[in-house]
């Protein structure tokens, strides 16, 4: 696969994985993909810690599920990113940024027009939604044959100094280098978000994982083999929108914009 490839056809997975097992091979592979990143000074603040049992990664998915029907009950997940919810392709067409859910199951649909409301929310509650969708995505990250946790150095890894953001500016690059090696394995890879959005249920992950004092835990990612066939999960956490290169590239200063390139915006395949 020609590297322009692998970036321009990167994506989240959000299905299900084949239940084989992700081979040692490939393991040493994204591993040392990641590895071979930059990091200030050569620091290599990363840690990583590969979990293949099956008993952990289930009462991680449990974790998980949890974690999405708490945020979503309580309405805390809705308010902190409604600004990113499309519910139709012309609000998508119109800001080229956020999530499209013009799939949603019927149960969902009639939220979409008051979806960010108390009584909405209300609804939702008393229909049990929450509850629903958690139990999909403990489901969804239970199938996966593969976690990984990514780590960093407190040492570090100290926010508000510029040592904590050249660790975590690493720990991107050693993400995304792992992340492409993902397209060249025929793997899928997605960040297990809710357990972050409900700090004491990450506290049980970082226990379970035995995560050192020396070590912050930052996030948590299920991986696995494609299936040959996929479609569209009703509920899409990802999306192929890019914003135009007009709206977040300038030329010379930030008083102008860059004209002429809009026309080439494909997302998915390589110009």
């Amino acid at each position: 696969m020609e590297f322009l490839d692998a970036v321009f056809n990167r994506r989240t997975t959000n299905g299900p994985f084949r239940p084989d097992p992700v081979s040692p091979e490939h393991q040493q592979l994204l591993i040392r993909a990641a590895a071979a990143a930059p990091s200030q000074f050569n620091s290599q603040p990363w840690r990583f810690v590969l979990i293949e049992d099956r008993t952990t990664i289930e009462t991680v998915a449990a974790i998980s599920g949890q974690s999405m029907t708490e945020v979503m009950g309580a309405g805390t997940f809705f308010d902190r990113y409604k600004k990113y919810f499309r519910f139709s392709q012309k609000e998508m067409d119109a800001a080229r940024s956020g999530m499209l859910f013009d799939k949603l199951p019927a149960l969902l649909r009639p939220f979409t027009s008051r979806a960010f409301t108390p009584s909405g929310q209300s609804l939702m509650n008393r229909l049990r939604v929450p509850q629903k969708l958690g139990e999909e995505n403990r489901r969804l990250v239970a199938g996966s044959p593969l976690l990984i946790g990514v780590m960093l150095e407190r040492g570090e890894y100290r926010p508000g100094e510029l040592s904590g953001f050249y660790s975590v500016f690493s720990m991107g690059a050693a993400m995304e280098n792992l992340w492409l090696t993902t397209v060249e394995l025929g793997m899928g890879i997605q960040f297990v978000s809710f357990p972050m959005e409900a700090p004491h249920q990450w506290d049980r992950i970082v226990r379970m994982l035995q995560v050192p004092d020396e070590l912050e835990l930052m996030a948590v990612y299920r991986l696995g083999y494609l299936p040959e066939r996929t479609h569209r999960p009703a509920i899409d956490w990802s999306s192929r929108e890019r914003r135009r290169p007009s709206q977040f590239v300038f030329r010379e200063t930030c008083a102008t914009p860059q004209q002429g390139w809009d026309d080439d915006v494909r997302p998915g395949s390589v110009p």
